[in-house]
């Protein structure tokens, strides 16, 4: 049996529009590939591989490094599309590929971080508090997603995925909300700041509001965050941005603030429960902190509608392979 089957350099902040066109393209057709590959080994797994054993470890480099490209500029996390992707089309048991995708969400905020810091892209008075109630409960949610049967986990994690991907067609994100005036809890904090759109130039003050009710939905959102290994920027960033009223952009860089706590948190229980192996999260990590520098930079420049509508169609695919998978329809 295959030994993992078992369960026992940044691109220019000057980069034209038309660059960022070649990237997309060529970060399809890539993806297309890879998932295509892959396809046949999972729904082959034989006592005796065909495959040499460095194949999987740059297969899943070449992957993540494509994922954390779209991922910071689409807001939702490295491991939002990792899991999904990986546990689809990997032959790997999905407790791992869950242990792996903390570490991924993890590496991808923490190489973006430093960017969308210095762009006053991210806020730490916004991400601290929200992150801290999301840390404690994403805790929780590891230990819960443990104890369950991989197959339980894997419908599930199907059904949150399909869920996500609705959530994005509906939803209707605001690139500057109007917040009349903050909540008293959002002032005693000094949630508010100053950033300068790169596509307009325009210096933007921004505030929120509603920051009690966004406290608690963290709660919420820390638990899944930890139970399906798939991070919560994909919920992150309505939250601050349709719910507390922070700029579109804002929200986006400050997710992977949320996410660098709220992951490092749950990741210690995959961990101290051996399940996080190095040939899976090694490679992968590795590729989502390169790919990820540069979808920093490519936040300032790229539409966002083109990176929105590529990850909704990834995680349609992923989302449907998953819920199949969990429901014993596709081997």
């Amino acid at each position: 049996m295959h030994p993992l089957a078992a369960r026992q350099p940044p691109a220019p902040v000057g980069l034209s529009s038309r660059h960022g066109a070649w990237i997309t393209g060529f970060l399809l057709m890539a993806l297309a590939l890879l998932m295509t590959g892959p396809v046949h080994a999972a729904a082959s797994v034989v006592p005796v591989s065909t495959l040499p054993w460095w194949f999987w470890p740059l297969a899943l480099f070449v992957t993540c490094f494509f994922i954390g490209i779209v991922a910071v500029p689409a807001g939702i996390g490295g491991g939002t599309l990792f899991v999904p992707i990986i546990g689809g089309f990997f032959p790997f048991h999905l407790d791992f590929v869950r242990g792996a995708g903390l570490l991924v969400a993890l590496a991808s905020a923490l190489a973006a971080g430093p960017v969308l810091l210095r762009g006053g892209l991210s806020s730490l008075r916004l991400a601290l508090p929200l992150a801290l109630l999301a840390s404690m409960s994403s805790i929780a949610g590891a230990l819960l997603g443990l104890a369950l049967p991989a197959s339980v986990i894997q419908t599930a994690l199907g059904l949150i995925v399909l869920g996500i991907v609705a959530l994005m067609l509906v939803s209707k994100k605001s690139e500057f909300p109007h917040v009349a005036k903050p909540d008293r809890l959002s002032s005693a904090l000094g949630i508010h700041g100053v950033f300068i759109d790169g596509a307009s130039g325009r210096s933007i003050d921004w505030q929120v509001h509603r920051t009690p009710l966004g406290l608690v939905l963290f709660l919420a959102i820390g638990v899944m965050a930890g139970m399906f290994g798939i991070g919560a920027g994909w919920a992150n960033v309505p939250a601050l941005n349709l719910l507390m009223g922070a700029p579109l952009k804002v929200s986006a860089g400050t997710s992977g603030l949320v996410l660098s706590l709220v992951d490092s948190s749950a990741a210690w229980v995959y961990l101290n429960r051996g399940a996080v192996l190095p040939m899976i999260a090694v490679p992968s990590v590795v590729g989502m902190m390169l790919g990820a520098r540069i979808g920093a930079r490519l936040l300032h420049v790229l539409k966002g509608s083109v990176i929105r509508k590529m990850v909704i169609t990834l995680l349609l695919f992923a989302g449907i392979r998953a819920l199949l998978k969990g429901l014993g329809l596709w081997v």
